[in-house]
């Protein structure tokens, strides 16, 4: 199946690792080489992508098909729902045939009146005029990657700050620029992180990492002064903590927060007076996760600890940050996911079995004691199962701002007034092509993982296609670490599987954040392997009900769902028929014996730290490069990034490496390795489209569903 062309074979160089009388030998530890410039490593990366093309050299006409066709469903010159932000309408804009967005803002003529759930941005000749601040197509022409990883506005307007990446390795410059003129003011900013928030209209805080790329700094940068004179407000020195930060939605306050993977505290930055600098707000007390916003003489809070680990939200008067009063107590079945706070509400983003809620709560004026809330008002949504997710709103106005999407259902962008409870559409992401919501159905089912846990997942199909009789193709998704929850989101480039008959799948699995806080705790550390396990009886499942076969059944993940392909490729390779893992985390135990490796001191609350016996030999068990064995193994495409800082590209390139030394099967492996880019692939809009092209094609040629036409023609 693999063509004439034999596939690279990479030298092997024998590198023991010795640990608690055991010794592991990695032969191909060689190809780790962090100037990432080495002649040989850098020969077998091309070897490897030239491999892959010819493999698919015969299918790529239907490829480019596949990415006419998904990219034919954009509308490419389009704009996002305009934000209202002081006397602007704040958006982006897409144009025909560009890859970046522009970053435009309109005047609001009647400026002076309450923001409504009513109110459209006029776009006619005789409004305002569009004022475009930033067009990246610009800047990106003069680079190969680009990424603008925030975009701010100072608060009198007359200011934007903006951080980007011309690498893809996650190290930014910040520029500052009149927001009219669009002349630079001042140097960029070197060397830092995308966190960065104005401080008042003439400062800046932002965040430095240190040489593992840990936020580990922050500083107060005063306008028209030289970066080496900025003020470090913060050194975070405990190496499993790292910095974040934000803003208050009063503007009032900045939140510099110190986490690991359990604990996280609060310092607050009174924006009226930066130069007093940082106070602690909320202690460090192992354990305890706080998050904290602002209103009036309030800070509100959202804790966690090993009690509440849903979380509750109590309130605790600014000068006397010690004494707090519970708003929201915490829920054994409902978890706190985030507030919102506005003058006159509090919008609570929750979770319930593994569905998200918003549940809006009127709050008393501002200065007025904040005794329990009354019961707040929930939003109702229609799917069965859907994706809600935050956007920055106004803080003075009762309009709370929500973007929906289900799997059939494309983003769509809500205002909701919080005293009527009225919605009102402001966006929907168009789907060209003859998109239907109506020709698909989407499902949830429970599965029970070998425990007796019960399992969610989200299912979608084209009902009038999908046979259910388990001859239809699948495309099972699975994640599962970090309490990420992987909800169910709409993707257009999945309309051109499941217009071809295949039954998509989400695994919630453990390890996610999905069902709660314990759902997350159940699936760490010394119980990682039910991430594992609960994905094996996802797919169990899906063939015992009749959605699919083995012969038919493709599964993917990417990042940490990329050990999780590992992981189930070496416990059940007969279990599935294609595997994508993208950007895997597959050399886990020798990275987390490595503290010199970005991510991996902070990682230790994640995995566990192997250092010690019992943790090194958990991981050394499921450990996807540890565990490759002479056995017949699936067809399995692999993808990395040469800048990736998140997942060093070399742990996929060994994987690779030893399943074609020890493989006993002739099914199709490839590995992509993008050589100018980091752990999000392209930077382009389009560019991503052809990834996706590249997968479904592979899948497609495996599955013999590849027409013949599109086979021979060219």
């Amino acid at each position: 199946m693999a063509g004439t062309r034999s596939p690279p074979v990479a030298k092997k160089v024998e590198h023991a690792m010795h640990m608690f009388s055991d010794v592991r030998v990695d032969n191909y530890y060689w190809l780790r080489d962090d100037s990432r410039c080495d002649p040989d490593m850098l020969s077998y990366l091309r070897a490897e992508n030239e491999y892959a093309d010819s493999v698919m050299s015969g299918t790529k006409p239907f490829e480019n098909q596949l990415f006419a066709e998904i990219r034919g469903r954009i509308k490419e010159d389009d704009i996002s729902a305009p934000l209202r932000k002081g006397p602007y309408y704040y958006y982006k804009k897409n144009l025909l045939g560009k890859e970046y967005v522009q970053h435009c803002r309109r005047l609001i003529a009647d400026n002076k009146a309450e923001p409504s759930v009513h109110d459209t941005m006029p776009t006619g000749p005789d409004a305002p005029p569009e004022h475009i601040i930033l067009d990246e197509n610009i800047k990106a022409q003069e680079h190969g990657y680009y990424r603008i990883g925030t975009f701010k506005v100072s608060p009198d307007h007359k200011l934007v700050a903006y951080a980007e990446d011309i690498k893809g390795d996650e190290i930014y410059a910040v520029h500052v620029i009149d927001s009219e003129s669009l002349k630079p003011v001042g140097q960029p900013l070197k060397g830092v992180t995308c966190y960065l928030q104005w401080a008042g209209n003439d400062a800046l805080v932002y965040v430095t990492m240190d040489e593992i790329l840990r936020p580990d700094k922050a500083w107060l940068h005063k306008l028209g002064t030289e970066q080496s004179s900025d003020v470090c407000l913060y050194h975070e020195k405990d190496d499993m903590f790292s910095l974040d930060l934000y803003a208050s939605e009063s503007h009032k306050y900045i939140f510099v927060a110190s986490e690991s993977k359990t604990t996280r505290f609060v310092f607050s930055l009174d924006v009226s007076k930066p130069q007093d600098g940082l106070k602690v707000l909320t202690p460090r007390v192992d354990g305890i996760d706080s998050s904290v916003s602002h209103r009036g003489n309030h800070f509100f809070i959202q804790r966690r600890s090993s009690e509440f680990y849903n979380s509750e939200v109590v309130a605790c008067l600014v000068d006397d940050p010690s004494k707090t009063t519970v708003l929201i107590p915490h829920r054994e079945s409902v978890k706190i996911q985030e507030i919102q706070l506005f003058r006159d509400h509090l919008a609570v983003f929750e979770r319930e079995q593994g569905l998200q809620k918003i549940t809006v709560l009127r709050l008393p004026s501002e200065g007025q004691p904040l005794n329990s809330l009354q019961a707040g008002r929930s939003v109702s949504f229609v799917d069965p199962v859907y994706k809600v997710d935050t956007t920055e709103s106004e803080f003075s106005s009762s309009v709370l701002m929500f973007c929906y999407s289900s799997l059939k259902t494309p983003p769509s962008v809500y205002d909701y007034d919080m005293d009527s409870g009225t919605s009102v559409i402001k966006k929907i992401d168009t789907v060209l092509g003859g998109f239907d919501a109506s020709n698909y159905v989407t499902e949830r089912k429970w599965v029970s993982a070998a425990d007796g846990t019960q399992i969610p997942m989200s299912i979608v199909y084209n009902k009038n296609l999908a046979k259910l009789d388990g001859s239809d193709p699948c495309m099972l998704y699975g994640y599962g670490s970090y309490e990420i929850s992987v909800d169910p989101y709409f993707k257009t480039s999945r309309l051109s599987l499941l217009d071809r008959g295949f039954i998509y799948v989400i695994a919630h699995v453990r390890g996610g954040g999905e069902m709660g806080r314990q759902w997350y705790e159940n699936g760490k550390l010394l119980k990682k392997k039910n991430t594992f396990t609960d994905f094996i009886a996802c797919a169990e499942s899906l063939i015992e009900l009749k959605y699919c076969s083995k012969e038919k059944l493709c599964v993917e993940g990417r990042s940490a769902g990329g050990l999780l392909m590992g992981a189930v490729l070496n416990m059940r390779p007969d279990l599935f028929k294609v595997v994508v893992a993208g950007v895997p985390f597959v050399d886990a135990l020798t990275t987390m014996l490595d503290p010199t490796i970005p991510l991996t001191t902070s990682e230790w609350e994640e995995w566990g730290d192997p250092r010690k016996e019992e943790y090194y030999f958990y991981m050394k068990s499921y450990s996807p490069v540890d565990n490759v064995t002479a056995q017949n193994y699936p067809n399995i495409l692999v993808t990395a990034g040469l800048n990736d800082p998140r997942v060093m590209y070399s742990e996929p390139a060994k994987f690779v490496a030893k399943l074609r030394e020890m493989k006993t099967d002739n099914n199709l492996l490839l590995f992509k390795c993008e050589l100018g880019a980091g752990h999000f692939s392209k930077s382009g809009r389009f560019e991503k489209l052809q990834e996706d092209a590249f997968k479904f094609a592979f899948m497609m040629k495996v599955l013999d569903m590849i027409p013949e036409y599109s086979q021979e023609r060219l």
